[in-house]
C-alpha cells in the first residue's frame, strides 16, 4: 500500500519505511517527479527491488519522451516511466506514446496527471501498467473521488484491463482506506501521514496504561519476596 513521492520525500524515510516491513506487496514502490537524479534513483531502485519505482519523464516531445523513458527505464528492472496523459495545452499524441513504450519498447508505463475515471479508462486500453488519479485534487474540486475510483475499477476488471489503480494527492490519513475500501490498487503516501496511520492517542493512553500497570505488578512481586 505505502508509496512514497520521492521528491518529496528523504531517502532516509524511505529506507526507514522499507525497514519496518511497510513495504509487503509486489503493487508497493516509490514514485519520484522530474527533479529525481539518476543516482538516487539507482538507489531507491536497488534497496526496493523488486518493488517499482516510478520516475517521470521531463518533457512532452515524442521523440525525447521516448529516450527519457528508455534512458530511465534502463536504470534499473524496477523502474516504472510517469508520462502525462496528455500535453499542457491538451495535445492527444501522448497515448500513442504510452502504446509505443509498452507495447514496441518493454517500458512499463505510469500514466499520471489524470482526474477522472474516464482519462483513466483510455489510458489502460493504450497499455498503460499503472493508471493514476490526483485523488486530493479531485476532492478539491468538489468531487468525490471515491466514485470515480469505483467505476474505474469497475470497467477495469470488466475489460479484463492489466492497469493498476493508483491515487495520489493524498491530503488526509482518511484518504488512505477510504480510497483502497473504493478499489484503488495503490494509494501515494507522504511519511507524515504514514505515521499517523501508526499513531493513536488511546494506543498510546492503553500502551501507558500496561507499562503502570507492569510497573505495579513488579513493585507488588518485589514487596511480596521480602516478606519472604
Amino acid at each position: 500500500m505505502p508509496v512514497f513521492r520521492r521528491r518529496r520525500s528523504r531517502l532516509y524515510k524511505i529506507l526507514e519505511t522499507f525497514a519496518r516491513g511497510l513495504f509487503q506487496f509486489p503493487k508497493d514502490g516509490v514514485t519520484g517527479g522530474m527533479k529525481g537524479i539518476e543516482a538516487c534513483s539507482k538507489e531507491i531502485a536497488k534497496v526496493i527491488a523488486p518493488l517499482p519505482l516510478s520516475v517521470e519523464v521531463t518533457t512532452t516531445e515524442r521523440g525525447k519522451v521516448i529516450q527519457q523513458a528508455q534512458t530511465f527505464a534502463g536504470w534499473a528492472e524496477n523502474i516504472v516511466v510517469k508520462v502525462t496523459i496528455h500535453g499542457p495545452e491538451g495535445e492527444l499524441e501522448n497515448l500513442e506514446i504510452i502504446h509505443d513504450l509498452e507495447t514496441k519498447h518493454d517500458v512499463r508505463v505510469n500514466v499520471t496527471a489524470m482526474m477522472s475515471a474516464q482519462q483513466c479508462f483510455l489510458a489502460a486500453l493504450a497499455g498503460a501498467t499503472y493508471v493514476s488519479i490526483f485523488g486530493g485534487r479531485v476532492n478539491n474540486m468538489g468531487y468525490n473521488v471515491c466514485s470515480e475510483i469505483a467505476k474505474l475499477r469497475k470497467v477495469l476488471d470488466q475489460f479484463a484491463l492489466k492497469s493498476q489503480i493508483i491515487i495520489g494527492s493524498t491530503r488526509e490519513v482518511l484518504n488512505v482506506i477510504e480510497w483502497l475500501e473504493a478499489g484503488a490498487h495503490i494509494v501515494t503516501v507522504l511519511p507524515n501521514l504514514l505515521e499517523g496511520m501508526i499513531v493513536h492517542p488511546y494506543s498510546k493512553e492503553t500502551v501507558q496504561m500496561f507499562l503502570r500497570d507492569a510497573a505495579k505488578a513488579e513493585e507488588m512481586l518485589g514487596e511480596h519476596k521480602l516478606k519472604e
